[in-house]
């Protein structure tokens, strides 16, 4: 008997060594944001059929991940002033527990700009590439438990006021428990390789931690935080700018603006796809290093 337990747990000891380690699974990356920029979404306008068939996607994904609905629901509605009249949005929330209540929020607004003049503007870099970025890390840290609980929220109506993200920041309890809010919005087009981590001026304790992570080809560069930046200041240009103004600090990377920015052109074909999964893996490296430094 004594023999056999012991084979036992030999065998659980060499099960738990040899399980695999999570991967970021890129091909379903680019998968996912091609559909979110397809024409058949016609652009996400909050509101519209379009938007309307991206949610059913979110909603789907969540679900095949196995993410926790946020708060009971995946839906987080609200409501927002537009040229004069009330419009409807909807955020999808979902979530990954870790071994602590305190949370690391992740968003990515998965709205754009919808149809124009009879041209669909897809958003392929803005912002399905950080809404399919979003759902990419989502799925590897359903293999990995965090220490931190991850929430990670699909923004809408980012375009026109960051009124998705001012809605869950004004009706979320859970804010006090939020140590820190990571942005992903138009993290995959640059011929440079280059990719922003904005915050740290702010933050300055953030920098090491980011410095020391591994980046592979991508460039990661720091600034457009500091007030003399002027317009190149980021610090509220997008949904991280409304946690912030609830004190609660960020780091948002993204890319600077190109000649598809708010273009007809931001397609899925522009996209450099292999600086977008590289993208992405800092991302997630990052992710994995701010949740051990604010675990000590």
């Amino acid at each position: 008997m004594k023999s056999a337990f012991y084979s036992l747990l030999f065998l659980l000891f060499v099960t738990a060594c040899s399980a695999p380690e999570p991967e970021l699974a890129t091909d379903q990356l680019i998968s996912d944001i091609e559909y979110l920029s397809s024409d058949e979404l016609e652009g996400r306008y909050v509101g519209s059929e379009g938007s309307a068939k991206a949610q059913a996607f979110l909603l789907k994904r969540y679900e095949e991940i196995g993410a926790e609905p946020f708060q009971g629901s995946y839906n987080h509605f609200f409501s927002f002033e537009r040229r004069g009249g009330e419009m409807e949005g909807i955020n999808i929330i979902g979530k990954i527990r870790g071994e602590s209540e305190e949370v690391i929020l992740i968003v990515a607004h998965y709205d754009h700009l919808g149809i124009r003049d009879s041209l669909i503007y897809n958003g392929a870099d803005d912002n399905a590439s950080g809404t399919a970025g979003l759902l990419a890390m989502m799925d590897y840290f359903s293999q990995a438990q965090p220490t931190h609980t991850l929430v990670f929220a699909a923004l809408d109506a980012e375009e026109g006021g960051l009124n998705g993200a001012v809605a869950l920041a004004d009706d979320s309890g859970f804010l006090e428990n939020v140590q820190l809010v990571i942005n992903m919005d138009m993290i995959s087009q640059n011929q440079e390789n280059e990719l922003y981590a904005v915050g740290t001026y702010h933050f300055p304790q953030f920098k090491p931690v980011l410095e020391g992570i591994e980046t592979g080809e991508i460039n990661l560069l720091f600034g457009h935080d500091r007030p003399e930046d002027g317009n190149q200041d980021w610090t509220y240009a997008s949904d991280h700018g409304a946690f912030f103004r609830k004190g609660i600090p960020f780091i948002y990377f993204g890319v600077e603006d190109h000649a598809h920015y708010h273009q007809h052109t931001d397609e899925f074909e522009t996209i450099p796809q292999e600086f977008y999964k590289n993208s992405v893996r800092v991302i997630l490296n990052a992710t994995l290093a701010m949740d051990e430094y604010l675990s000590d």
